[in-house]
């Protein structure tokens, strides 16, 4: 539906305008009839504006002179392109070297497969490294013999947070003085780990609260230091693995090959069993159902440890898990917007959290309403869900009610449902009843009575889902490749490949096996490891390979660039998100993830490198499921790039350098001493060989590449033959176009700065040489947005100066400024089309506006205007009448690019919107252009400034006088300061750095215009009341411009709503109605949710670290005599359990 534009006030004085007839129709109506008026005339009504009798002079222009403008437009571009531009003469060039390349063909189904089989054999090596690796730690823990007495110094190792601590005077082993027990290491900076590595020890991480001399930690790196020698050995096998660790139950990890660990400015929370990979490999997928008692007795403290426990147990979950959250007293009722099962993804979980902050503490227990709503829940079977581990989690300060009819209706006998129950709180309730709860349903009971218990056991569940897993036996000894992640110790983005390590020890002859996870073995593969094995300089600029997992969330994409990563959590694209969504892409990736092979060519949208501008293209995709992996491949090609040239060069041509009369058409021209004759060159930023280093000064590249080409043969078998080969030739074919059109023509005739051909070679080269100070383009054509879009588009595609809205305008200096028009040069070889390459001239901005004048204009002579005598009836053009009309070509983006008015020639590259807001959502509302938003989930963005008042900090729990005066609130202080530095910080996720000056990720909405339906000449009228405009626009053949021609405004206050083309921060879209309509996934094909012979007894006990009665003491009589209480030693969480 159109947007009407706003009327204003009256017109302008003046008799000019005034006066106007209106259109074949006698004198002008008033302005309650131009009000009625529709915002589009159709052409045939809009007749043509002829003076009436006693009119002014001029009139607005009629279509046919308009459409004359337009030809002279497009016939002056298409002039200058085929004199400077060279498109046929390259052709031509091609052909005459033609011995020296070949044509080859991407087989897109051949190529898939291809890569498929490479990532599957990369991965397979991982995979057998894995199982050596977890087969050697369970028969190490099953020849282990316990020890009761162990001792800290009993045992040596690297802990690699040491030298981190000694550093920190307040640590704990510092005010110990042990540091017996902790090797000092030696590092050697590895490029493949972007690290400090020791290839000759492993690393030791323990969490802060977990207290590394406990009985259980020392005898846990007592029997895992064996796995030192293996470590080593899987290395000697297969030199290329990376990260391999071991993640135990008991919260150590070990990891190989050494390095120091990055701890950040605060408290290190890294727990391994908090992972992604960890948690995976840990158990199956999860249904899970958190109710949290909101009654009237759970107040204050309480309250908020419920909070902070939902929080921590929603990070113990994956995307293959499902999960919802619901309050409860007399009712239950679910705590944010989703009324079922949701998939546990980052934003889902994102709600959650931010509504469990709003819960309230009011009424009466109700249990019955809690446990009901959530088997409820457990048993809707229409909505997607994992299908496998069926648990509830309840948080409660307590109760007396056992619910066993509700038990005895929903989960009995069968007891598929699991429940675990956490004490949260301290107070004198009898816990029995939480605890047979617990019991009766397979599941567990915990305390939670401090903040410094929340993390061990929110967590701790998962050893009781792990039971079936490690009673299976081997049918459970399944790899399992993650989702995308941040390695936490910089490797970058990684996905890893899992396998979980069971206990097989026995308590004694005959007794039943045991049933606890030893924890999960991982080794990491780096993405830009498996990126290597992907073709991309012989599939185009255009043309890439992509992997997605069941999750629909890619692996591989070009679009893959977070600009920042939380270790913590996955990073979850989705391959509809890293594409402009439709109904191919769906199908595409349902067919995948199903693990299908298929082909499709489709009609899509693509969006720009510079995501300016949106371009409807023809895709070629073709996939297949890579074999033994959860993923799946594809490949995309335009049917431009099914073909691509190989050099196939002589040896005389491969030489550095050649003497006379030698042809030397190649590397001569690559030399510095040549750019002045035969113009600049940039040679794209590529690894032609392994030694030559890298720069982003493509000056310094050029120089060290020369300065290795002579040391090396271009046939060295350090160098990629392809990539160099390439190089070379098309060093020779543009030096060619510069010898047979630009030397000899004189740009400053057709007010050209420069001429410049691009090539998939890697050779960008502008002529004249002094050009090259202000190109601005990237050296690597397949990452230039002109280059790109030039093979994508028919015709000469025009690219302002990119200006940013906060930026100054641009600088009208020196004739520096420049306007890119470009087109893509295509070969036909034999019936095989390519397009090797793009081609294009730099209009000076202030010569071509003028010029515009010129060709918008009734002159019939280029020296003189046309002027309209007293008596005559002219009409207006875009030179002489600049002052009432306006004249604009704008491109496909809505982006100006040429104006009749100077003031606006600083504003061209500005969104059109900015320029002239009521003309922009005309040619909108006229489908001129169309509208596409989208959302960038890649974001980086500036910390927000707290939202609450005063300098306190965010989400800050402020004490009531009870809590001053009771006893457990300082005990729980205390603890909490203790061990997170602070008593009332309540984000711990500020231990990771400071949130002040990091950036984090966020959600930004783009929004693109691109050319709609209208292809014809339109006329129109911008109804306004007493400051309507008439304008005309029109597309130009052959290019991605529009010429508008319009009134200019009569009042300065008409206002109109305006478009908007920047990019702006979101919410995204409304989580609420997407999980109404969950895209298609599917989970692990494997599930290990029960086990007949499991052993149920052991189902719950009290906290980990009770205060003790000293502590009580000491702090009650600090209180009575008003001292200020003494810092007791750190008091930190250890696992109990006994391997």
């Amino acid at each position: 539906m159109a947007v009407p534009a706003r009327t204003c006030g009256a017109s302008r004085p003046g008799p000019a305008r005034t006066a106007r007839p209106w259109p074949g129709r006698g004198p002008q109506p008033g302005p309650g009839a131009r009000r009625s008026l529709c915002l589009l005339l159709p052409p045939l009504l809009l007749l043509p504006l002829l003076a009436a009798p006693g009119a002014s002079a001029y009139s607005f222009p009629q279509q046919h002179t308009m459409q004359h403008w337009a030809r002279r437009l497009e016939q002056e571009v298409d002039g200058v392109m085929r004199i400077f531009g060279g498109v046929q003469q390259l052709r031509e060039i091609y052909k005459d070297n033609r011995n020296l390349f070949e044509v080859q063909e991407n087989e897109p189904q051949k190529l898939v497969e291809k890569v498929a089989g490479d990532i599957e054999s990369l991965l397979d090596r991982k995979v057998q490294a894995l199982k050596r690796l977890a087969d050697a730690a369970e028969n190490f823990q099953k020849a282990h013999h316990w020890q009761d007495n162990i001792k800290e110094e009993d045992i040596l190792y690297y802990d690699a947070k040491a030298d981190a601590e000694l550093d920190d005077p307040e640590s704990e082993d510092v005010e110990r003085g042990s540091k017996a027990s902790t090797l000092r290491l030696d590092f050697i900076e590895d490029p493949n780990f972007k690290n400090k590595v020791n290839y000759s020890y492993t690393a030791v991480q323990i969490p802060t609260d977990i207290y590394k001399g406990s009985t259980v930690i020392l005898n846990e790196l007592n029997w895992t230091e064996a796995l030192e020698n293996v470590f080593m050995e899987n290395r000697r096998q297969d030199p290329t693995l990376l990260w391999q660790v071991f993640g135990s139950a008991t919260g150590v990890t070990r990891y190989y090959p050494a390095t120091p660990w990055r701890a950040p400015k605060k408290i290190d929370l890294y727990d391994v069993r908090r992972r992604p990979w960890y948690i995976q490999g840990a158990s199956s997928p999860k249904d899970m159902v958190i109710i949290v008692d909101v009654s009237g007795s759970v107040s204050g403290l309480t309250l908020k440890l419920m909070k902070t426990s939902v929080c921590e147990m929603l990070d113990t979950l994956s995307d293959d898990d499902y999960v919802n959250v619901a309050s409860f007293n007399e009712k239950a009722q679910p705590v944010s917007c989703f009324t079922h099962l949701v998939q546990a993804n980052v934003r889902n979980k994102k709600v959650f959290k931010e509504a469990v902050q709003g819960m309230v503490a009011k009424g009466t227990t109700g249990y019955k309403a809690g446990f009901e709503y959530a088997f409820d829940q457990l048993q809707n079977s229409n909505i997607t869900r994992a299908n496998c581990n069926k648990m509830i989690m309840m948080f409660t300060d307590g109760g007396e009610d056992r619910v066993q009819d509700v038990f005895e209706k929903y989960n009995w006998p069968n007891r598929t449902v699991r429940v675990f129950t956490f004490s949260v709180g301290q107070h004198n309730y009898d816990v029995t009843p939480l605890q047979w709860m617990a019991c009766a349903n397979k599941g567990y009971y915990f305390e939670i009575p401090s903040i410094g218990a929340i993390r061990i056991n929110t967590q701790e569940y998962l050893d009781v889902l792990g039971r079936p897993m490690v009673l299976a036996g081997k049918e459970a000894k399944q790899v399992q490749w993650t989702n995308v992640y941040e390695d936490a110790l910089g490797l970058g983005l990684v996905v890893t490949g899992t396998l979980p390590v069971f206990n097989l020890t026995q308590d004694g002859p005959g007794e039943k096996k045991n049933q606890l996870i030893l924890g999960v073995m991982g080794i990491d593969v780096a993405l830009n490891d498996i990126k290597r094995l992907t073709p991309n300089y012989t599939l185009g600029a255009n043309g890439y390979v992509f992997a997605i997992d069941l999750n629909g969330y890619v692996l591989l994409h070009p679009n893959l660039k977070p600009q920042t990563t939380n270790f913590r959590e996955p990073v979850t694209l989705d391959f509809l998100d890293a594409e402009l969504e439709d109904e191919n892409k769906e199908e595409i990736r349902r067919s995948m993830i199903d693990g299908n092979k298929g082909h499709k060519q489709i009609r899509t949208l693509v969006k720009s490198l510079d995501e300016r501008y949106i371009d409807e293209v023809i895709r070629n995709y073709t996939w297949v499921p890579i074999r033994s992996t959860n993923y799946s491949l594809g490949l995309v090609l335009p049917p431009y790039s099914t073909f691509y040239l190989q050099a196939n060069l002589s040896d005389q041509i491969l030489q550095v350098k050649c003497k006379w009369p030698d042809p030397c058409l190649h590397f001569e021209f690559l030399l510095p001493s040549s750019f002045e004759s035969e113009g600049h060159v940039f040679i794209a930023p590529r690894e032609y060989c392994k030694d030559l280093n890298a720069s982003d000064n493509n000056t310094e590249f050029l120089k060290n590449f020369i300065e290795l080409m002579e040391k090396v043969t271009p046939d060295s078998k350090q160098c990629n033959n392809f990539l160099l080969h390439n190089l070379i030739l098309d060093t020779g074919i543009t030096q060619q176009l510069v010898e047979r059109v630009w030397r000899d023509q004189d740009l400053n005739t057709y007010s050209l700065l420069a001429v410049f051909a691009a090539t998939d070679g890697g050779i960008t080269r502008v002529f004249p040489n002094k050009a090259a100070e202000d190109w601005t383009e990237n050296p690597e054509p397949f990452n230039a947005s002109f280059y790109r879009r030039s093979l994508d588009n028919h015709g000469y595609v025009f690219k302002p100066p990119h200006q940013d809205t906060l930026l100054r305008p641009l600088e009208l200096e020196n004739d520096t400024v420049g306007i890119l028009v470009s087109t893509a040069v295509e070969l036909s070889l034999g019936r095989r089309i390519l397009r090797p390459a793009v081609v294009g001239v730099k209009l000076d901005l202030e010569a071509w506006a003028e010029k515009f004048k010129v060709l918008a204009s009734n002159r019939t002579h280029q020296d003189q205007p046309q002027k309209c005598g007293p008596s005559s009836h002219c009409e207006m053009d875009c030179e002489v009448n600049n002052e009432d009309l306006l004249c604009v070509l704008i491109d496909d983006g809505g982006f100006l690019v040429l104006s009749n008015q100077n003031h606006q020639w600083d504003q061209v590259g500005r969104f059109f919107s900015e320029v002239d807001a009521n003309l922009m959502l005309a040619l909108y509302n006229n489908s001129f252009y169309t509208r596409k938003e989208s959302y960038d989930y890649q974001a980086a963005c500036a910390p927000q400034p707290p939202g609450n008042l005063g300098a306190a900090p965010r989400g800050v729990f402020v004490p009531t006088i009870a809590d001053f005066l009771n006893l457990a609130w300082w005990v729980e202080k205390l603890l909490y300061g203790l061990i997170y530095h602070s008593w009332f910080q309540a984000d711990p996720a500020e231990a990771e750095g400071n949130p002040e000056t990091r950036e984090s990720s966020c959600v930004m909405k783009q929004t693109q215009y691109y050319f709609g339906s209208v292809n014809a000449s339109y006329n129109a009228i911008i109804d306004c009341g007493n400051c309507s405009r008439l304008f005309h626009a029109q597309r130009l053949t052959n290019t991605n411009l529009l010429f508008v021609v319009a009134e200019k405004p009569l009042c300065s206050q008409c206002e109109a709503g305006r478009l908007l083309q920047k990019e702006t921060h979101s919410d995204g879209p409304e989580q609420c109605e997407l999980v109404q309509r969950p895209r298609y996934r599917r989970g692990p094909h494997i599930c290990f949710d029960y086990n007949a012979t499991e052993d149920t007894s052991d189902c719950g006990r009290g906290a980990s670290f009770p205060p003790s009665l000293g502590v009580l003491i000491s702090l009650q009589l600090l209180l009575l005599l008003g001292l200020p209480p003494r810092p007791q030693p750190q008091v930190q969480v250890y696992a109990s359990r006994r391997l």
